[in-house]
Formats: C-alpha cells, sequence, structure tokens
C-alpha cells in the first residue's frame, strides 16, 4: 500500500469518526453552530452525514473526486463554526485559547489534504 492510500485511509476514518460523533453526542456540535443559523441541529445532522458520506467516498475510485469536492466544500462551509468557536472562547467547552486559534488554519491543511488526496485540479 502506498503513502497515498494509506493517507487517503486515514482521512476517510478521519471524517466517518467526526460525522459518527455528531449523531453519538451532537450537543457539542450544536453549541459551536453561530446563532445566525437556524435549525442547528439539523445542521449538524447533516454535517455528520455530509463527513460520512465523504470519507467513504474518498476509498472509491469513482466517487473520490465528487467526495473530495463535497468534502472541501464542507471544510469551507463549516468555516463560521470555528470561528463562532474562538469569538465565545470555546463555546463553554474547556478548550484552550492557543487550540481555537489552531483550528483554523488547520481547515487550509484539511483542505490541502482532501484536495490532493481526491487528486483533485484546477480545470483551465
Amino acid at each position: 500500500m502506498d503513502f497515498k492510500k494509506i493517507s487517503r485511509f486515514l482521512l476517510a476514518l478521519l471524517f466517518v469518526g467526526a460525522g459518527v460523533a455528531h449523531f453519538v453526542a451532537p450537543a457539542p456540535f450544536v453549541r459551536i453552530v453561530p446563532p445566525y443559523l437556524p435549525a442547528a441541529l439539523l445542521l449538524v445532522y447533516v454535517s455528520g452525514l455530509a463527513e460520512i458520506l465523504g470519507g467513504l467516498g474518498l476509498l472509491l475510485p469513482i466517487t473520490r473526486q465528487p467526495a473530495g469536492l463535497g468534502l472541501v466544500a464542507l471544510l469551507i462551509a463549516v468555516f463560521p463554526a470555528n470561528v463562532y468557536m474562538l469569538q465565545t472562547h470555546g463555546a463553554g467547552m474547556p478548550v484552550p485559547v492557543w487550540a481555537l486559534w489552531l483550528r483554523l488554519p488547520l481547515q487550509l491543511v484539511l483542505i490541502a489534504w482532501v484536495w490532493w488526496s481526491a487528486r483533485l485540479t484546477l480545470r483551465r
């Protein structure tokens, strides 16, 4: 198994695990949904399902690119939750401030990892 396959498997595991957590323990995710967004619990479930499907989609060659695009879009869409969590100093959860700041650029790292793993390209 080559490095890219291992990396893709780890990324899929990360997304599927995070997605399952949205259903098993939704409360922490609901807390970081910015209050200007409606139906926080529904958004948590939808994003959890998207993470599960995207993670699984990375594993199959036929679905890899659409899953990668979907995960990139999801990572961009949930960025406001990370900003809100920073603004509210953890949204009532005991998270160190440095970790809240680290979450912001970590989104870019995850986007790049998904892009590379899904072999996405910019077409002219």
